[in-house]
């Protein structure tokens, strides 16, 4: 099974975020990071467990347990449904990632445990925000 920790880092007028995935299991290591924009905290948890989601796609992981620190993002998901439509095509698209996995399911994690993921979308924010 591969172990999926999702995060965001979010910071500045106007917010820019910052997202990291880590991802370990079945002989796999994957530390990914991206600059994703003008967006609050929340799109960008959402972004990062799409990003998540893609990657252990690529991976061919058919167990695929994801982690993330947002209880917006995985009650979203353990429901699939949002009231709030701004999150609801990256919670669509997340939903039909999933249907690609023989076993996925979603925890919700404290920050103290999220690490991996938290420093690499920390470091990514902070060098976009020294250019």
């Amino acid at each position: 099974m591969l172990e999926v920790f999702v995060d965001a880092a979010t910071a500045g007028t106007p917010k820019v975020s910052a997202v990291g995935v880590f991802i370990k299991g079945e002989g796999h290591l994957v530390k990914w990071s991206e600059y994703v924009g003008e967006m609050d905290n929340h799109m960008a948890e959402f972004t990062a467990l799409v990003k998540g989601l893609e990657l252990a796609r690529d991976l061919s992981s058919q167990m695929v347990s994801i982690k993330s620190d947002s209880q917006v993002a995985v009650e979203a998901f353990d429901r699939g449904f949002t009231k709030n439509p701004k999150f609801k095509p990256l919670l669509e698209e997340a939903l039909r990632l999933s249907e690609g996995f023989d076993y996925c399911f979603i925890k919700w994690i404290p920050d103290s445990q999220n690490r991996a993921a938290d420093d690499l979308a920390r470091t990514k924010l902070r060098a976009h925000k020294k250019k």
